[in-house]
């Protein structure tokens, strides 16, 4: 993913790597078990050393499949621990930045899920306590290390596409319409579809075509979920099932997003349907996260037509992981931790950090805050 050039005074030291670095998950449920822990086992580097999650019952589970002898229900332990060299936050978002600040205050590196918090003064306060600490700091932009966005990426940087001119989101899942915990709360989440699933396209429009300068948008709730996955009443949701944003950049290009977990018939074995397409002034090009292996490629004259995803993209290439292993859809999530590890032994500052998840925030943020006012807001610059 590349090195962030940050001031030296801000950068890690290098960890010694004669023992592997010491990891713990705080937050042990789907996501942990469906990403992290593989890369973890993945990579020589690394090992799990701790476990932590509100529930009790899954974290005994969890210390019994994932084989760790530390675990706790309290994340300040797996924080202060000396056994613990970093950890990787998976928690409901209004914890983040508690149990963020916490490991920064403990000289731990962190990797924490997205969103960073429930708004940008949250992220702000992590970002500074994190780099403040001189620790390593990542926010988990997962589609970052898919094949086709990293090629997708050269070909913009490379200027294969000529001038950028618009870019284009669509993120639609077919998910019940039954409750979603604590992330159909507006105090617990900060948003729906918005923070859970458009954040992360709001932040590779950002890494391939620069800062967004101004939007504009718009939300919507379709579904109350007023009932559990089992039938049980609940309180209705208060946050966005469907959401679309409409954004200049500062390079002059322009973008729409729109993102729903209501598209009936997208499911796609559980990956839904993912379309991020860029059209230059020289040709287009489109990733699909269902096929996140190919990139579909077009000029004037040529219409969009698949092109396989050259060698060298497929994985970063001191990534341990075999690209023909596994579903391909999956498998490169995994490359996330290998960049977290990496920064950590090589002492310098990870792809993406604190700073671009502040970044996100502060456009969602302001979608949020433009649709309340029915108008167009301007960004200006974030500080570092």
């Amino acid at each position: 993913m590349g090195s962030r050039q940050l001031h030296p005074a801000n950068y890690p030291m290098p960890t010694k790597t004669s023992q592997p670095i010491r990891i713990g998950i705080i937050g042990s449920g789907a996501v942990s078990d469906y990403h992290h822990v593989p890369a973890i086992r993945l990579d020589p580097r690394a090992t799990l050393t701790a476990a932590c999650d509100a529930n009790a019952d899954l974290l005994a589970k969890r210390k019994n499949e994932w084989d760790v002898n530390l675990v706790s229900t309290d994340p300040e332990v797996i924080c202060a621990s000396p056994d613990v060299d970093a950890v990787i936050i998976a928690t409901p978002n209004f914890t983040h930045r508690a149990i963020a600040e916490s490991a920064a205050r403990h000289g731990k590196h962190i990797m924490c899920e997205k969103p960073l918090g429930l708004n940008a003064g949250e992220v702000r306060s992590m970002y500074e306590a994190a780099r403040d600490a001189n620790v390593v700091h990542m926010t988990a932009f997962t589609y970052r290390f898919a094949p086709s966005m990293r090629y997708l990426k050269h070909l913009v940087g490379g200027g294969a596409l000529g001038e950028p001119r618009h870019f284009r989101s669509q993120r639609f899942l077919d998910w019940p319409e039954t409750s979603w915990g604590w992330r159909q709360y507006q105090h617990l989440a900060g948003a729906g579809d918005l923070f859970d699933m458009t954040i992360h396209r709001i932040d590779f429009a950002q890494d391939l075509l620069g800062p967004i300068a101004r939007v504009t948008g718009a939300l919507a709730r379709f579904a109350p979920r007023t009932r559990t996955v089992d039938g049980k009443p609940c309180e209705p949701s208060n946050v966005d099932d469907w959401s679309s944003i409409l954004g200049e950049f500062t390079c002059g290009a322009t973008g729409v997003w729109e993102g729903t977990t209501l598209a009936k018939g997208y499911g796609r074995d559980g990956f839904g349907h993912e379309w991020a397409e860029i059209n230059g002034s020289e040709g287009s090009a489109v990733y699909q996260l269902h096929e996140p292996n190919t990139i579909l490629v077009g000029k004037t004259g040529q219409d969009l037509a698949p092109v396989t995803v050259p060698a060298e993209f497929l994985k970063p290439a001191e990534s341990p992981r075999n690209p023909a292993d596994g579903k391909p859809a999956t498998v490169f999530r995994y490359d996330l931790v290998w960049e977290f590890v990496s920064a950590i032994v090589e002492g310098r500052g990870a792809v993406p950090d604190f700073y671009d998840g502040l970044r996100a925030q502060r456009v969602a943020d302001a979608v949020i805050e433009s649709y309340a006012q029915r108008r167009w807001l301007e960004l200006g610059e974030e500080p570092r």
